[in-house]
Order: structure tokens, then C-alpha cells, then sequence
């Protein structure tokens, strides 16, 4: 068993300028996993810079709030409850629509890797 204290993890901003909380990665916690989970909390009116993960696909678990998902050349109203899968080297950004916080995790496979993103502006 291993417990890993989400509290005592960094707030940090993304590379796409995503305030995020990366909860969990096999390389620095240590857990025989293929991918990388993160908390991010997009403010009201805030909106994440296009980019793209190179060779990772990536979900998203909304939890609080509402928004747009764009991949590529689509759009799509999000909430809470939903789940967004965002293939590899696909554009993506998401703005908060919505009154309160965006609220979501990341879930990253093969692990994030600085490397494997790229911002677009």
C-alpha cells in the first residue's frame, strides 16, 4: 500500500497557463503506473492557451463548473459530470464559461512529460 498526501503537493501553472496540482506520477511518487493525474482549476472567464500533447492522449473529469472544450476544429459546451478524451497531437484549449471555478482532473497516458508539450501563440 501507498498513500500519497494530495495536500502536501505544489500548486503550480501549466505551460498553457492552467493552475494545476499534479496529484500523481510513476516517476516522482514512485507507482508502477503508466500515466500521470492532475488536479487544474480554472478560474471564472479564464481560458487555457491552445497546445498540444505530443504522444500522450489525456482525459478530462469535469467535477465543478462549466465550459468549452476545443479539439481542433470542434467545440463543445462541458459541465461537471463530464468526461472529455483528447487524442495525441490533437489542439486543444478549454475556456470557463460558467460562474464559478472549472474544476477537473487530467488524467495523462504515458505520463506528462514537459517535452511531450507544446503551447501554440
Amino acid at each position: 500500500m501507498k498513500i500519497i498526501k494530495s495536500q502536501k503537493k505544489p500548486d503550480i501553472t501549466a505551460a498553457d497557463q492552467t493552475p494545476v496540482k499534479e496529484l500523481l506520477s510513476p516517476t516522482r511518487d514512485g507507482v508502477g503506473i503508466n500515466y500521470s493525474l492532475a488536479l487544474a482549476r480554472l478560474p471564472r472567464g479564464e481560458k487555457n492557451l491552445p497546445h498540444r500533447l505530443k504522444t500522450s492522449s489525456e482525459v478530462y473529469i469535469l467535477t465543478e463548473g462549466r465550459g468549452v472544450m476545443h479539439i481542433g476544429d470542434e467545440a463543445a459546451e462541458v459541465s461537471a459530470g463530464d468526461l472529455v478524451f483528447i487524442p495525441p497531437g490533437a489542439l486543444q484549449w478549454i475556456e470557463n464559461t460558467g460562474d464559478r471555478d472549472l474544476v477537473f482532473y487530467c488524467i495523462v497516458d504515458p505520463p506528462w512529460r514537459a517535452e511531450d508539450e507544446s503551447v501554440i501563440v
